[in-house]
């Protein structure tokens, strides 16, 4: 276990420093059963609103269907309707498939469809995928009550299944949506874009991944209306599938690394890493931070932030917090 030996002055305070915990690339991981808590991420509270969604989505359609429109003669390749073929360009474009059943053949298409397709890809990253997040999140309680259907379990102890298995939850429902729209779009193409089975299945997995080969694609007027549809809600589907696979196996390994240091046996040495007071007892609040560090949930720049804080406000260098100490640290505005 490596130590931090360095002790600064405490000067009353009794968390000041903490040393440091084992790293969590040294421990044994192993492969645990059960449910995984949720971590918390800054950003599971800041749902999208979808009525901005849908105004950048319309915005970006918008303002690339007139720029590709207008520049129709300079796009070579299979055409159909010159308004729809502008739409489908945008989003072959901003989900990276890139077909090549319609090709830039001019300098300024060629700059257009630069500029549209990093724009694209913020939007598919930064919003879109938000939006599918949220979506997804709402269809685990519906998941959750139908896995205990025939269980008399409450509504608040479905909500804690939910939180407890949100993320195992939002893979099922995604693999669930993603196997919908594979369906969907083989049989799409099979029947409408006359493709045999194999090959309708080999456009759509080359689609979905945005590998785009361009050999089997949309081609009619119809197919291109559905693509419009199928295309972009099909890739970050996909794309929202892998990534609550990732969080899934690093929550996993987070867990098990919970599991490990409540399980090991506390040793002298511990004892002596977590009295930071260096008075020879370890009071509670010093042997909870110092398992949150070893558990990876703090840090030690955590622990500094938090204790800047409290030295602004312990006005009265008492090492405890009064309502005096808060009103001191903290003049009340005179500002109207």
């Amino acid at each position: 276990m490596a130590m931090d030996d360095v002790r600064e002055p405490l000067k009353g305070r009794k968390f000041r420093r903490c040393r440091s915990a084992p790293l969590a690339e040294h421990v044994p991981l192993e492969t645990t059963n059960g449910s995984v808590p949720v971590t918390e991420s800054i950003f599971r509270n800041l749902h999208p609103s979808f009525r901005k969604v849908c105004i950048f989505l319309a915005f970006y359609l918008g303002i690339g269907t007139i720029c590709f429109y207008l520049v129709r003669n300079q796009i070579k390749g299979e055409k159909t309707n010159g308004v729809l073929d502008a739409v489908y360009f945008c989003i072959v474009t901003m989900t990276t498939v890139g077909y090549g059943d319609l090709v830039p053949n001019s300098i300024l298409s060629k700059l257009l469809a630069c500029a549209f397709v990093f724009t694209g890809m913020a939007l598919v990253g930064l919003i879109l995928s938000k939006a599918a997040d949220y979506l997804v999140e709402k269809q685990e309680i519906l998941l959750a009550k139908a896995l205990h259907m025939h269980q008399k379990v409450g509504h608040i102890q479905v909500l804690k299944d939910v939180e407890t298995n949100s993320l195992k939850y939002k893979c099922i429902v995604a693999f669930i949506l993603l196997l919908v729209l594979i369906s969907a779009g083989t049989i799409f193409l099979a029947t409408v874009e006359k493709l045999d089975l194999v090959d309708a299945f080999y456009c759509v997995c080359s689609t979905i991944t945005t590998l785009g080969y361009g050999d089997k694609s949309f081609s009619t007027q119809a197919g291109r209306v559905f693509a419009i549809f199928w295309i972009l809600t099909s890739t970050i589907c996909l794309a929202q599938f892998f990534l609550y696979i990732a969080e899934l196996n690093s929550q996993s390994r987070q867990r098990a690394l919970v599991k490990w240091v409540l399980s090991r046996r506390t040793t002298n040495v511990d004892l002596e890493a977590a009295d930071l007071d260096g008075d020879g007892v370890v009071g509670a609040a010093e042997f909870i931070i110092y398992k949150l560090k070893e558990m990876g949930k703090i840090s030690q720049e955590d622990i500094r932030l938090v204790m800047e804080e409290f030295e602004d406000l312990d006005v009265d260098q008492s090492g405890t917090l009064s309502l005096s100490d808060i009103m001191l640290a903290q003049p009340p505005s005179t500002e109207k």
